[in-house]
């Protein structure tokens, strides 16, 4: 089994501690770092482009998408999110292959903060779970 994991760069402090807690769980279940592999994003937006194409390659049982977007004084907070959840939704849907949404979409820097830390509320974590979950099950189809 491999999976790839795309990280967005935007707001690195954050989806760094999601990065750490989404390859704890994977190491937790067994996978060695062949098993995975890392994929850089620029931001949030990019995401669903880079997940379709690695779905794609046929290479992977499974993508975890790491982001996260924190609400500023503008719209672009809401535009960002909803393209970024829906563009992931597609490209799950048209290639068949579980994409997994760990993307923060906080309205607060702390939040993002409390979201990403090294404990069992990691939402990285629970994204590489999600993935991992959905994966084993569809094998089962």
């Amino acid at each position: 089994m491999k999976f790839a994991l795309i990280v967005s760069h935007f707001n690195e402090e954050i989806t760094a501690g999601l990065k750490k807690g989404a390859l704890q769980f994977l190491n937790e279940k067994g996978f060695s770092s062949h098993q995975v592999d890392i994929f850089d994003s620029p931001g949030a937006f990019e995401i669903p482009l880079l997940a379709k194409k690695l779905a794609k390659t046929g290479r992977f049982n499974g993508i975890i998408c790491l982001g996260c977007v924190i609400q500023g004084e503008t719209a672009h907070f809401e535009w960002i999110s909803m393209a970024t959840t829906t563009g992931l939704m597609q490209a799950m849907l048209e290639t068949e292959v579980p994409i997994t949404f760990g993307i923060l979409t906080t309205y607060t820097e702390e939040q993002a903060i409390a979201r990403s830390q090294d404990n069992s509320e990691n939402k990285g974590r629970e994204a590489a779970a999600a993935c991992w979950e959905l994966v084993a099950t569809l094998s089962q189809c």
